[in-house]
Parts: structure tokens; sequence; C-alpha cells
């Protein structure tokens, strides 16, 4: 039976810049559940949104007619070791599949820097992390089960519906509800970790060789300043090096989110001392080298809010943008106090994934939550989108379903599954109409 609750708290998000409530809360056991709320919402004109964990910054999950929780399904877990392929319900998070496939021998290629979010939720708004040879999460999804707005609980594979698999890898939850995903997995593996501080110019100078030689690599700029924090991950045989537990609390826990918020509060109360403190912060994460298990190293804490826009672009826009937002920076009548973050991954051949036919860079610029940030996230969206970027659709940004048709080779055929799969729009909001369409 679907669990359901009329009287409905207030729903927000991680960062708390989306809220709403919810006119009834569901909570299905069982696919069967599920495709009986879809029928019962289709019957009676009105609306389901799912929500995961609340780490999206756009209003993609936000319900203003029925909100579903895929907390209490049900679907076996299903662990493959031979084939390397595990099967589980759409609404486990990432931190408690990566458990799972620990305890097999297992893990997924790549993740990006927290584990938070549900599998569902990652994989529909495209969640990536940082590796020249990696597409996003949604290129490990090898199947789905996905309830459809007409109440079809339909598998997609590559032999069945290949088309809506294309479509429903990177979907926004516009065309179902994902009630099962099966991933291809690796091996588990032990990362080496390098983080260093280093120019700007000196990293943006030897790019394509640092992206080149190592299996993924990311750096941070601290603005006003010409420092970055370069990171490498590189695949090693043993984990001989671990990370002393007073060394990763000095520095994950108490540096970057204890000491960090403090710098931060600080510098909303008195602007002014932004570029100091953000010099300070170049200067205080040193050099260091560690191995541990491959989540382990991907994922860290992250405690202090802020707001976020990402973009992808094609990777040989990265050196104009990044002088682009640099003038920026400068120019904002008001002080950034968050870090900017550069990443890179491989193309791949999902309809709506940002790197959709190309190699991406990733710019996703950040600020501390209740500082002002439209003008800074709407003028780097202005040079982004010139420079034929994609915005990240679990991001801030601004774009609408006209702007995005053209940044995206294969919209049409996205809207064309869409409008079989939920010919009524059951699985729409606000947010989405504007940014696929009515």
């Amino acid at each position: 039976m679907v669990g359901t609750a009329s009287l409905t708290a207030t729903w927000s998000n991680w960062a708390g810049n989306q809220r709403g409530s919810a006119t009834t809360i569901l909570r299905p056991g069982s696919p069967t559940d599920v495709a009986e709320a879809v029928l019962d919402a289709a019957a009676t004109g009105g609306r389901i949104r799912v929500t995961g964990s609340g780490h999206s910054f756009t209003a993609v999950a936000l319900a203003d007619d029925r909100r579903m929780e895929l907390s209490e399904l049900d679907t076996q877990v299903s662990v493959d070791v031979a084939h390397r392929l595990v099967t589980v319900p759409a609404g486990m998070t990432l931190h408690t599949l990566n458990g799972l496939l620990a305890r097999h021998g297992l893990a997924l290629p790549n993740l990006g820097d927290i584990d938070a979010q549900t599998v569902a939720g990652a994989i529909s708004t495209g969640t990536h992390g940082t590796g020249a040879g990696y597409g996003c999460l949604s290129t490990f999804v090898e199947a789905i089960t996905l309830v459809t707005g007409t109440g079809e609980v339909l598998r997609c594979s590559a032999d069945e519906n290949p088309d809506v698999l294309a479509a429903a890898r990177v979907s926004l939850g516009a065309l179902g509800v994902l009630v099962e995903v099966t991933l291809r997995c690796v091996d588990a593996f032990v990362l080496h970790a390098h983080e260093r501080p280093a120019e700007m110019a000196d990293v943006l100078g030897d790019l394509p060789a640092l992206v080149g030689s190592h299996d993924h690599v990311e750096f941070y700029w601290f603005p006003y300043t010409a420092r970055v924090q370069v990171k490498t991950n590189d695949r090693v045989p043993a984990n001989d090096r671990p990370l002393p537990r007073w060394r990763g609390w000095l520095d994950d826990d108490f540096l970057s989110n204890t000491v960090f918020a403090g710098a931060c509060r600080l510098g909303r109360a008195v602007p002014a001392l932004a570029p100091g403190i953000s010099a300070v912060s170049a200067r205080a994460l040193t050099e260091r080298r560690y191995t541990g298990r491959s989540d382990r190293v991907f994922c860290t804490p992250r405690r202090v809010r802020f707001m976020e826009m990402e973009y992808g672009l094609p990777r040989e826009a990265l050196p104009e943008a990044l002088t682009a937002l640099r003038r920026i920076v400068d120019g904002l009548p008001f002080k950034v106090l968050f870090p900017v973050e550069v990443r890179f991954t491989a193309a791949d051949d999902i309809w709506l994934s940002h790197g959709y036919g190309r190699d991406n860079a990733y710019i996703a610029v950040h600020q501390y939550v209740g500082m002002p940030y439209e003008p800074y996230f709407r003028a780097f969206e202005e040079v982004a989108a010139g420079l034929g970027g994609r915005p990240h659709w679990g991001k801030m940004h601004y774009r609408d379903a006209a702007s995005l048709a053209d940044a995206y080779p294969r919209f049409a055929d996205f809207q064309a599954v869409r409008d079989r799969l939920d010919p009524n729009r059951v699985f729409t909001n606000p947010h989405l109409t504007h940014v696929l369409g009515a």
C-alpha cells in the first residue's frame, strides 16, 4: 500500500533556498504502490514530484501538489560480483551504496565530492566527479526500472527500450519515477591523493599535461588571489599511506568546515575583509599526500552552507572563461567568500547530459549563504552561455527551455519521449515547465 500523509510539513532543500508544502506526502512501499499513486494523480489532474536528499539548488524537486519520498520503497538489492553489476532501490543514498559495494569488493568508477544524494537524484541531474576519462555518474547506469505517467512499470536497458534509457539516465524526473537502478561497477580500488597549492598561471599553462597524466584532477581558485589548490587522485595498488585520523580531522573537519565557516561569517559581517580572508585560506591548506578507499577519498564532508552555479564548458574554453570570471569577481559591488571549483569530464551519449558529445571542463561558482549572489551568477552565466556552456541541472541557473534547446542536440528527442511517457505531465512543476517547456 502507498503510505500517505495529508498534513505536510514545509520541505526545504539542503541550501535552504527552496521551500514548499505539498498537499500530500506519498511513501510507496513497492513499484506497484508507485504505479497506483501515479494512476490516481493522472485521473484527478494531479502532479507528483519525487524528493531525494534535497541537494539540488534549483526547484527541480519542489512539489506544489503531491510529494513522493522513496525511503520506504522496497526493491531487491542484487549484487553480481562476477559481472560487476549491482541493482539497488533508486532511493538508496550514495553513502549507503558505497558501503554496500565495499562489502562485496566493488566500487563506482568515479564519484563527486559528496555522497548524501540518492541514486535517483544523482543520476537524474547529471551529477559528476572529475577525471578526463570519466563521464557523469549516469554513464555507469546499465538499466533502470521506472513508472511512467500512464502507470506502466517500464524496464529499460540497451536491449529493452534503449531510447528511453538514453533519455532517462539524465531526465530531471520528467519521464517517470525511478524505482530501481542497475549500475556497472569496478573492482574496489585505492586512491593516492595529492593536494598542493600552486599559481593559477602555472596550472593553466600546463593544463593538458596535468589533466592527461592523472586519473582525476580538480583545482580551486581563491578569489582576489592568483593562487589555486590542486588535487589529483590516482589509482594505486595498496593503501600504504593512510591519512592519520588527527590530520583528517584537522584538514577536512576543523579547517575546511569549522574554521572556514567562521571565516565566512566574518566576511559576511565585514565584507571588506573578504580579500584578506581568501588570501589566508589559499595559504592555510598546505600540501598533503595520502591513500584511502576510493569513495572515502572522493567524498568529503560539506557542512558550510552555500549557493552554487556550475557550468559545463568545452574544455578548450576554460582559460577564456576563467579570465572573464576574474574580471567579474573584481567588478562586483559585493565580495565573494567561496573558492571557485574546476573539474573535468569525458564526453558521453546521454541526451540531456552536460557532457553530451564533448569533453567538458566544469566551473562551479559559490557564494556563502546569506550573501548576495544573483548578479555574480548571472554575469558568469552570460559568459558561460556565450562559450557554449550547459548549466548543471541541479545547480542554480537562469536558462529557459528555448535557450536550452539550442544547447542540447537531442533536446527534441527527449521531448518526444516525454510526450510518450508522460502525456498528462504528471511529473512536472513550474521549474520543469520553465526549463523543459510545457
